[in-house]
């Protein structure tokens, strides 16, 4: 179980360092994409907290 754990884990901080790499490599985001961004981050952020508990456990 914690070699699963720790592969979601890795996806879901690649996934954050994703969002995180587009937001800051565009100038021209819209209130809406970055609305969108942050919630996806938010989600993520939540998963991955869930995660490094469950690990813990």
């Amino acid at each position: 179980m914690g070699k699963k754990i720790d592969s979601a884990i890795d996806y879901y901080t690649t996934k954050g360092k994703e969002i995180l790499s587009l937001v800051n490599s565009k100038a021209d985001l819209t209130a809406d994409e970055l609305i969108k961004c942050g919630e996806e981050m938010a989600v993520i952020e939540y998963k991955l907290t869930a995660l490094e508990i469950a690990k813990e456990n």
